[in-house]
């Protein structure tokens, strides 16, 4: 005669079922919020942009009329965004790249070599990153009209790199730091120079940190405007987010609300697919400096 196994009992969870409902609702509800918080301006954006121009100050929350004109608008011929993106591109992706060179060399050096003083000149590399970009404009109008750099590319991808490269040495210093230096001397056993040590073995150990610190330059010099703005007056020169706040209506006096939005949504979507696509590698490579 076969035995009847019995039901093991079920395990309940004594203190998350006397736990009170808020308890499991309440941060729920704060991560709700909070993404609404965030993404309620850039839909509003999205739902202003596809409104018709006659529409371009009602309220509700879904457009009663769609329409594309704001966007085709906003590449008409004379309006200048076309070229603003490329210049925009230009800029951000000089930034970018001189800002991982020079910054990897120099946060590499830090993180590595012992020499005095370096953590007072760490100091005043985050130091340099904290002073307004407004109170450097006059100055740098100044040096750059005396150099005839105005209406120029330099003119604005050299005071961004200022501003990048801090933060960019400061968060690839931590990054090397945790890196072993057995990684170095194993290299150059093997028959490395420390050069090509650093090139062949460091580098693409640090691509997480690195890739992270890219992403994070190229948005800030890509939505950089103050910059821009005091430096650059002719129209080839301009970058989309000047383009943008210059933008004219049909008559040259009226407020063209529509375009603006839309050419805003041309500006944001590149971003929000670039983090989207890769949000795993920037979590990674914020994280990966704060594990041993």
């Amino acid at each position: 005669m076969m035995a009847v196994a019995e039901k093991a009992p079920k395990v309940v969870d004594v203190k998350a079922a006397e736990a009170p409902w808020y308890r499991r609702w309440l941060p729920l509800i704060g991560v709700g919020i909070i993404v609404l918080y965030c993404l309620l301006p850039f839909y509003w954006m999205i739902v202003s942009a596809l409104r018709r121009p006659t529409d371009q100050f009602d309220n509700s929350i879904i457009p009663r009329h769609w329409s594309f004109t704001n966007f085709t608008d906003v590449f008409k011929a004379g309006t200048g965004f076309g070229r603003g993106l490329l210049n925009s591109l230009i800029v951000a992706g000089t930034v970018t790249i001189l800002t991982l060179v020079i910054g990897m060399v120099a946060a590499y050096t830090l993180a590595r070599l012992d020499f005095k003083f370096k953590n007072f000149v760490l100091a005043i590399i985050i130091t340099t990153s904290m002073f307004p970009g407004i109170s450097l404009v006059i100055p740098l109008k100044k040096l750059f009209s005396d150099i005839e750099w105005i209406n120029t590319y330099q003119a604005m991808i050299v005071p961004s790199l200022s501003f990048a490269l801090p933060l960019a040495v400061w968060n690839l210093t931590a990054f090397f730091r945790q890196m072993p230096r057995e990684l170095e001397q194993a290299a150059m056993v093997d028959g490395c120079t420390p050069a090509q040590a650093f090139r062949k073995v460091i580098i693409p150990l640090a691509a997480p940190g690195v890739f992270t610190t890219a992403i994070i330059t190229f948005i800030a010099a890509w939505n950089e405007f103050l910059i821009a703005l005091s430096m650059v007056n002719k129209k080839e020169f301009q970058t989309a987010n000047v383009v943008i706040s210059q933008f004219t209506g049909t008559s040259g006096r009226d407020q063209p609300f529509g375009s603006q939005m839309a050419a805003g949504v041309v500006v944001t979507i590149p971003l929000v697919i670039a983090v989207l696509l890769f949000q795993r590698r920037i979590v990674a490579g914020l994280t990966a400096g704060g594990v041993k």
